[in-house]
Formats: structure tokens, C-alpha cells, sequence
């Protein structure tokens, strides 16, 4: 653990979530929607008896979409704009009014929630900063909506502990835009000097918040595939190997 820097006056931590707030896992990505095509065309996983064009059909689906979203999230590290799940699905092809479109939609949430899963050390440290006065935000670049993101929190026994959050999805935006940062600041009414952001990509989530002025915690948890990373030269601030080690990075610099 490192924190070289001793600024007082933390009055927030706002966190990334995918590989921050949750344990990294190595996902499949394809596979999140070869499970949705097969439902749109009601292909049971396991099922040995699938037509040949059913098959066909579900495998073309499922390519469609990927490559939408890879566009995508190719374009919010090129030029930092967002992206929605409802809008992905829409360009390519995929009927809303469908009569499967929400079970499909129930078996991608269905695939996602062991990657959900809120790391067991965020309560106690989100106990712990609220106790030293200090806000708590959220801040994820994601195709998913915020209602869906709080569902994980309710679900996980957090939500309550969260004073603002923003997601992508709703914003135009993606991290490391300054938009975005400014997005959750302006949410708990925090100046960016008062505010400090955490995250496991040196790009979106080191890099991007000092550009407006916050101080930048590593987390490195994500073994990220190199097509997801971009080149940057940034240094953080603290670096950690546990949630756990946050609060007293915090502490030590608003005291």
C-alpha cells in the first residue's frame, strides 16, 4: 500500500463497480448472449432435439449483438460516449415487443448475477467512512440502467449506505470523460479537490478523475483482456490490494 500524497479535507469516495465493489471474474462475454438468443428463440440450453435453423438463427443473434456492443464499448474508450442496453439490443434487431424478449431478458440478469455480487468488505467500509463523515458514491461505466444497479445493492445489503450514484447508461458519457466525474460530484455536492474516486483501471479510474482534480485510489483486482486497455501514463495517489486498506488511506489524508 502506498499514498504519497496528503491532501486534508475527503468529504467523498465515489467507486467504480464491475471489479471494484464486485470480485473480479473472467466472463464469458459471448456466452451472456448466446444465452439470450436462445431464449428469444426458446432453445432449452441442454435440449438435444433443436432444429438446425433454430440453432442457426439463435447463433446469429447472439453474433449481432455482440458486435454491437464491442462497437460500443469500442467507441466510449475511443471518444467516451455511452451506451444502453435497450439501445444495443435495438440496432441489432432485437424485437422488444417480442413474446420472449423478457424471459431472454431474465436469462442474461440470470447469467450476470454470480458476477453481481458486491464484495463482502464494502459494508464495514462504507460503515466505516460514513462514521468519519464522508460520502459514499458510485460512479460505473455500464450498459445497465440504475434501477437494475440498485436492485444489486438492495439485494447485497448496501444501498442504504450510498449517498449518489451514476451510470453511463443514463448519463452521455463514459468515464474517464470529465463529464462523468463532475456528474457524481455535482449528486453529493462535493467539490473535486474534497473528492476521491476508486477503481481498477488505470484509465477510466485513475487517469480520468485527476484530470479534474480528485485524488485517485488503485485497486488492482482486474486481470484486464488487452483489448480493454488503453495506454496512459498515470500514477495514483494510494494503491491498495483490499477494500478493507481504503479507510485508513482516507482517514490518514483527511487528517
Amino acid at each position: 500500500m502506498s499514498h504519497e500524497r496528503s491532501q486534508p479535507g475527503v468529504e467523498a469516495v465515489v467507486f467504480d463497480w464491475g471489479g471494484t465493489l464486485t470480485p473480479w471474474h473472467a466472463v464469458d462475454i459471448g456466452e451472456q448472449w448466446r444465452v439470450f438468443a436462445r431464449e428469444v428463440h426458446g432453445i432449452p440450453v441442454d435440449s438435444p432435439e433443436v432444429s438446425e435453423a433454430d440453432l442457426r438463427a439463435a447463433h446469429d443473434l447472439a453474433d449481432r449483438i455482440i458486435a454491437v456492443e464491442d462497437d460500443a464499448w469500442a467507441r466510449g474508450r475511443a471518444d467516451h460516449t455511452s451506451a444502453h442496453l435497450d439501445a444495443i439490443l435495438e440496432a441489432a434487431g432485437v424485437d422488444p415487443e417480442h413474446d420472449r424478449h423478457l424471459l431472454a431478458l431474465a436469462a442474461y440478469r440470470r447469467f450476470w448475477e454470480p458476477h453481481t455480487i458486491t464484495d463482502p468488505q464494502v459494508r464495514p467500509l462504507w460503515e466505516g467512512l460514513r462514521e468519519n463523515g464522508i460520502k459514499i458514491g458510485v460512479l460505473s461505466n455500464t450498459i445497465w440502467t440504475r434501477d437494475y444497479h440498485r436492485e444489486l445493492f438492495a439485494r447485497d445489503g448496501v444501498l442504504d449506505l450510498i449517498d449518489a450514484d451514476a451510470y453511463s447508461s443514463e448519463l452521455h458519457v463514459v468515464k474517464p470523460h470529465a463529464e462523468a466525474f463532475a456528474a457524481i460530484l455535482r449528486q453529493l455536492d462535493v467539490e473535486p479537490g474534497a473528492g476521491v474516486y476508486v477503481g481498477d483501471r488505470i484509465y477510466e479510474d485513475v487517469w480520468g478523475p485527476q484530470q479534474i482534480g480528485m485524488r485517485a485510489i488503485w485497486i488492482p483486482h482486474s486481470d484486464l483482456p488487452p483489448r480493454q486497455r488503453v495506454a496512459v501514463d498515470a500514477t495514483p495517489d494510494a494503491t491498495v490490494h483490499e477494500l478493507r486498506e481504503i479507510l485508513g488511506v482516507v482517514t490518514g489524508w483527511t487528517a
